[in-house]
């Protein structure tokens, strides 16, 4: 740290304003990844299951996640919910998966929290097929649904 005081509180405030800078494109990115994959993605997989008889819905809670439920059947209990989290505060498109699911329909909710898509790098999410995002979805909730009904009460 310098000895001028008046030069490090200026470079205070300039490092403020590019934390603040990033927070915004970060927010823009997860923005454009929910418009360009995360939502043509979901709506792939809400048309295809229709023909299986269970009930899904989308959702966007402020800016900051998108959700895809899964209803046990047609009925209004949910069943399994898929979830992509931007962190607050975060700088760069690191982005989190938000499992929730239950058993049988009056079974408490069972969560978790993990990397989303580990294996694919921050900058190239934004450039994710949205047949990637389907089959994860499809690979998490088979992966729940089958622990499910094979674990003993």
């Amino acid at each position: 740290m310098g000895t001028d005081w008046k030069v490090n509180l200026a470079n205070c405030f300039e490092e403020l304003k590019i934390l603040e800078t990033s927070k915004q494109e970060t927010l823009e990115n997860f923005k454009q990844f929910c418009e360009f994959i995360a939502e043509p993605a979901f709506e792939s997989l809400e048309e295809e299951i229709k023909f299986h008889k269970v009930r899904v819905k989308v959702s966007r809670i402020r800016k900051r996640s998108m959700s895809f439920h899964f209803f046990f059947g047609r009925s209004k209990i949910e069943n399994f919910q898929y979830t992509i989290c931007l962190p607050k505060n975060a700088l760069e498109l690191d982005l989190a998966l938000r499992i929730r699911g239950r058993r049988n329909r009056s079974s408490p909710f069972e969560e978790s929290e993990e990397k989303f898509m580990p294996d694919v790098q921050r900058e190239d999410l934004l450039k994710l097929e949205k047949d990637i995002l389907v089959q994860d979805m499809i690979e998490h909730y088979r992966s729940f649904t089958f622990k499910a009904f094979s674990t003993p009460d």
